[in-house]
């Protein structure tokens, strides 16, 4: 499983993409997956993003999500916010058409 990490990095959020319909979800602390990434469980640190991990390789043995990976997030008090671009587009949706996607609800 790919994993979007600095090694440097302190704090972690998990996403992967639901497999029924390909959208981006993020692992929430009760181990089930939510759309919005303000739900997400935070990982302090190495060790407890190991534990996010084991999470996420039993939802694809249960075939719930696929590629599961482990991204830099910065905290703002109990919300991650994505560092790289990547995570913050798969987050807010589309930016080619401001109609279109999470960011036109």
């Amino acid at each position: 499983m790919a994993q979007h990490i600095n090694k440097k990095a302190r704090f972690h959020s998990l996403t992967a993409n639901r497999l029924l319909d390909g959208e981006p979800v993020y692992l929430t602390g009760d181990h089930g997956w939510s759309e919005v990434l303000s739900d997400a469980v935070i990982a302090d640190g190495k060790d407890e993003g190991a534990k996010l991990m084991d999470v996420a390789a039993q939802a694809v043995k249960d075939q719930h999500v696929v590629n599961p990976y482990l991204f830099d997030v910065d905290v703002d008090g109990t919300t991650p916010k994505p560092i790289s671009v990547r995570e913050q587009i798969r987050a807010t949706g589309p930016t080619v058409r401001l109609d279109l996607g999470k960011q036109a609800s």
